[in-house]
């Protein structure tokens, strides 16, 4: 099993939320779509070359975003990885995976 944390602008928070759920995440024992995020303010600076969905080539930008942490089985994980970049608006989405030790 892995965690997944992404980060997502807060208007498209819902709509990455359903994306990577339908593609298998967010399972814990009897629910489905589990979650856990929180509001928090990401920063970055476009390169040359980058086409950024918010902000300005060479200026740095600030936009509030979500953390969003959520479960994935290792067999979606290639799926939800597609769902997420698939739904998500921006160039380069930040997100990581986590193994987790069972018990």
């Amino acid at each position: 099993m892995y965690k997944l944390v992404f980060f997502v602008p807060a208007e498209h928070c819902e709509q990455v939320k359903a994306a990577v759920f339908e593609a298998g995440a967010g399972a814990q024992g009897n629910y489905a779509c589990c979650s856990w995020q929180v509001l928090g303010q990401g920063q970055f600076l476009p390169l040359d070359g980058s086409q950024p969905f918010i902000g300005e080539m060479g200026k740095v930008e600030q936009v509030d975003e979500y953390r969003v942490e959520t479960l994935c089985p290792e067999e979606r994980v290639r799926d939800v990885i597609a769902a997420l970049k698939l739904a998500h608006p921006y160039e380069e989405p930040a997100f990581e995976f986590y193994q987790l030790v069972t018990m």
